[in-house]
């Protein structure tokens, strides 16, 4: 109802109070409760426009806008946030290196389940921007080459490759792979001495896959 009906200068009023300092609102509803305005035979409307042309105590009024100190603090508050945040959002290649690690972190561990349920040697082979996924039968060398070694991708490609975008690369690792109990081996087939740790590039936190249970995080 303020917006519609109280106006002066061609502003709303609700308009008009929304740049009232905390000070001079507190002043406002000291005097409503001093005068009592609920109990005279005036709007709500009335009761307010007479309260912003009225001044103040201390001679404020609150027909006034930002003072140059507000406004100084908001610019600097701006600029310090456009300085900070605004680089890391149009960088692209950290969007990439987050999703390449979400990804890594999904393809490994659907290595492991992969090689539970089939009970089935899951082979992880690395390389600098990718991830190949192959299975050979419990007992077998890692890596599989052949065709028929291929790990179908949940999506219903054939084999299982994730490639990193452009501006991505990995490091820190060594092909391994998940026996039928989903514990990681090294490519000889003897346990991994320490927990394998991945790095994806202008990511700082590294995906890890412990030694003795093979958990991927």
């Amino acid at each position: 109802m303020l917006v519609q009906q109280a106006k002066q200068g061609g502003r709303p009023l609700f308009f008009r109070l929304l740049f009232v300092d905390f000070v001079t609102l507190q002043a406002v509803i000291k005097r409503v409760i001093e005068h009592g305005y609920e109990s005279r035979s005036v709007s709500a409307e009335q009761a307010l426009e007479e309260l912003v042309n009225t001044p103040l105590a201390n001679g404020a009024s609150l027909q006034r806008g930002f003072t140059m100190t507000e406004l100084i603090t908001v610019m600097v508050i701006i600029g310090i946030l456009a300085a900070m945040v605004a680089p890391r959002f149009f960088d692209r290649n950290t969007f990439d290196s987050r999703g390449f690690y979400d990804q890594t972190i999904s393809t490994l561990r659907y290595a492991q389940k992969t090689a539970i349920s089939q009970h089935r040697l899951v082979c992880v082979a690395f390389a600098p921007n990718s991830i190949t996924l192959t299975q050979v039968a419990s007992g077998s060398a890692c890596p599989g080459t052949s065709p028929a070694n291929n790990l179908a991708n949940p999506s219903g490609q054939p084999s299982y490759v994730i490639t990193a975008p452009g501006g991505v690369t990995l490091s820190g690792y060594a092909d391994f792979n998940f026996d039928a109990l989903g514990k990681p081996r090294d490519t000889a087939g003897v346990s991994l001495a320490a927990q394998q740790v991945i790095t994806v590039s202008a990511y700082t936190t590294p995906i890890r896959v412990e030694m003795e249970t093979g958990y991927v995080h």
